[in-house]
């Protein structure tokens, strides 16, 4: 049976539901999901329109990068590596303009500042004058009147230790990511590390958690390493959600279908996560498919048969938009699960 959803009033239908939104992850994909989930945070203007709204919504961040301006900043100042959160606080940001352009402006040139983002360096300097990454986090997203709150995965400083198949070790993100072998397991070093007491309350009280889109052995993953996350996300009532990858990816996911993206999340958490899983059926155009195979990767195969077998309802949409890169298409993303949310309480479901 369903998780049920809460709702503030009897009705079960879409009118009157307030949910709590946890969306787990890192990289890119992360702060794409949560613009499009922003737009349906509570204002005056949604309630009126009797809509779901989302009451509260949270971003869990990997803080596990260890390379570019992030892995700079992380030596020198022996800070968590801040440009994954900084996505997300920009994503979240109410001005999506100046101030959000601000943030991500990436300087060209100058000595010791060229490869730096501005974003990354106001949040190491609010890391150096209040010796809290998490506050630094805080106050950042008050300063662009963000409409959620980002938590770092874990507060203490971590390394990814990924097993290959032919035997070896290879530590640290950058150089997983450059690796020609295929990744067997991850760990943390060190391993016991704690999340936020504010991560684990939001995932309590959750009506909704997503996990996903992103790099599935650099983004995901390490989310689910940190003692207490897993537990907490199966302990929780929420309907679990995992938003599948449109590509696979260079060193991380080749050749891995959907359903081995789940089987990796679970096995890497010790238990099943998911109720449901939003897949991309949206065919890549032949430029897109053919810049992809430059490097080996391709669509991620959907089998449909495999991620029902391991007892995970798939939902189908269109969620491919295609630029420079392949992007999941935010704002249907965030519709449909919104959509899902609105028929779960009556044990419905919804194949786009």
């Amino acid at each position: 049976m369903l998780p049920q959803v809460r709702t503030n009033s009897s009705d079960t239908g879409k009118a009157g539901l307030e949910l709590r939104v946890v969306a787990i992850g890192g990289g890119t994909g992360l702060s794409t999901l949560l613009k499009g989930l922003k737009r349906y945070v509570m204002t005056p203007t949604l309630a009126i329109s009797g809509q779901p709204t989302i009451r509260e919504l949270c971003g869990v961040v990997t803080v596990s990068d260890d390379g570019g301006s992030s892995g700079r900043l992380r030596k020198e100042f022996n800070m968590l590596p801040p440009g994954d959160v900084r996505n997300c606080i920009v994503a979240l940001s109410e001005d999506e303009a100046l101030l959000s352009r601000l943030f991500q402006h990436r300087f060209q040139k100058g000595s010791g500042l060229e490869g730096h983002s501005f974003g990354n360096l106001f949040l190491a300097a609010l890391t150096s004058i209040t010796g809290d990454f998490a506050e630094a986090v805080r106050l950042s997203s008050e300063i662009l009147l963000t409409r959620g709150h980002i938590y770092p995965a874990t507060m203490s400083s971590v390394e990814l230790e990924a097993s290959l198949e032919d035997g070896t070790r290879v530590r640290g993100e950058t150089r997983i990511t450059a690796s020609k072998g295929k990744i067997r397991g991850l760990v943390l070093v060190p391993p016991d590390v704690e999340p936020l007491p504010q991560t684990l309350e939001a995932i309590a009280s959750a009506d909704l958690i997503t996990i996903g889109p992103g790099s599935l052995f650099t983004s995901l993953i390490p989310n689910l390493l940190v003692r207490g996350i897993p537990e907490a996300i199966m302990e929780s009532h929420a309907i679990k959600v995992f938003v599948c990858n449109l590509m696979t990816q260079v060193n991380e996911s080749l050749g891995l279908t959907a359903a081995d993206h789940i089987r990796a999340l679970n096995g890497h958490a010790g238990a099943q996560l998911f109720d449901y899983t939003l897949i991309n059926r949206k065919t890549a155009s032949p430029e897109l498919k053919a810049k992809y195979a430059l490097e080996g990767a391709s669509q991620i195969v959907v089998d449909l048969e495999a991620i029902e077998a391991i007892g995970v309802c798939p939902l189908l949409g269109e969620y491919l938009d295609e630029g420079e890169v392949a992007r999941h298409a935010t704002d249907r993303v965030a519709h449909d699960l919104m959509a899902l949310m609105a028929q779960a309480p009556n044990g419905q479901t919804i194949r786009g």
